[in-house]
């Protein structure tokens, strides 16, 4: 219990200040309905908070051991999707097992940062630009981004790479390999687009849909393009202070799809207006700083290492959903941290902050 006393209470904080806001824009969405949205989301946030504090109290050598059995049983979930998954959405992304229902791709998030995590805590730093060992800090990224597009997914698959690859930039990777990703990134687009109507089609019609809709919404704007067109009218309308709580014309008056999930934001902007929206960024990087701070002072590389992977995944939920919902890529379902309503995303998040707050807690231990 003295743990308890070592955990990031600043940290702490914020993910309540933020799980609040979350709380009051979802009764806001619900035109005024508590019983709705906003109580199973408080219900799933409270469990989701003790199993965080509790999470952070475990030693870190308890999670270095679980690393590898949490990546191997994410892939073996992600693989029961193909076979057993249920559709939602017009995706294949979710497991039920009774009246629960959860998204496999969640827990790769983890199961990946604390693999490679312990991967680079094993290997000798001589050895981390040597070809032989970065190939397979490679597969172990591409085999689970490989399970999560087809399903389809783009927006987790990116999120999968993006961690992987920045996990490799802080473990010391030479910059060499990024620059030869950096030159490969616009034949990879050239060949996708190529692909398309093809027998070897790279991603499926739905996600080239997708690509469609983000080049040109305006093309079908009561079609697939509805949403996202939607969504710029609520953003815009906000102006700098918005129209006030509970005042959204787009989304009180059922105009944008999905305002309580992945396109909650625009609600934020449309009420509160651009000094609530980027007021809640501020609260995003405040929460990203904090943890960068620790992971930089973290005399465990393993415990470093995670907190800078697990950083970029909670980094990556909230700049992909705020891309999408602000026309700035193409829509991809991914949830605004903490905010969204959903278990699955809520409880990894948290989860996501209880390894941190572990790292934290037991930052000046070195391996033995």
């Amino acid at each position: 219990l003295g743990k308890v006393f070592y955990l990031h209470w600043p940290l702490v904080f914020l993910i309540l200040v933020v799980g609040c806001f979350g709380f009051l824009m979802l009764y806001s969405v619900a035109d005024g309905d508590y019983e709705k949205w906003s109580k199973p989301q408080l219900e799933r946030f409270l469990i989701g908070f003790v199993i965080m504090l509790i999470m952070g109290c475990v030693g870190i050598d308890f999670w270095r051991a679980c690393s590898p059995f949490v990546y191997f049983f994410g892939v073996l979930l992600l693989i029961s999707v193909f076979f057993f998954g249920d559709y939602g959405g017009g995706a294949k992304r979710w497991l039920e097992f009774g009246s629960f229902r959860f998204q496999p791709s969640e827990i790769m998030k983890v199961g990946l940062v604390m693999f490679l995590a312990i991967y680079y805590d094993w290997l000798k730093p001589a050895n981390t630009s040597k070809i032989f060992w970065v190939i397979i800090p490679i597969i172990i990224i591409v085999l689970p981004t490989a399970l999560i597009i087809p399903q389809p997914d783009l927006g987790t698959g990116t999120i999968i790479a993006m961690t992987g690859v920045t996990m490799m930039f802080a473990a010391g990777v030479h910059y060499f390999y990024f620059l030869i990703v950096v030159f490969l990134i616009p034949a990879f687009l050239v060949l996708l687009f190529y692909s398309r109507n093809t027998s070897w089609q790279l991603v499926t019609d739905y996600q080239f849909n997708r690509i469609d809709t983000f080049l040109n919404p305006e093309k079908d704007p009561l079609g697939v393009g509805y949403q996202i067109t939607q969504s710029k009218i609520a953003l815009g309308s906000g102006g700098l202070e918005g129209k006030g709580f509970m005042q959204g014309s787009q989304s009180q008056l059922d105009f944008l799809p999905y305002k309580h999930t992945d396109f909650i934001f625009t609600t934020i902007a449309e009420e509160f207006g651009f000094f609530g929206g980027v007021g809640l960024l501020l609260i995003y990087s405040a929460i990203l700083i904090f943890c960068l701070f620790s992971a930089f002072k973290n005399k465990n590389r393993f415990g470093s290492l995670l907190t800078i992977g697990l950083s970029t995944t909670f980094f990556s939920y909230f700049f992909v959903n705020i891309a999408a919902v602000t026309g700035m890529a193409p829509v991809t379902g991914v949830p605004l941290p903490l905010i969204s309503y959903g278990g699955s995303a809520m409880l990894v998040v948290l989860g996501i902050f209880g390894l941190i707050q572990s790292s934290h807690v037991h930052r000046l231990i070195k391996k033995d």
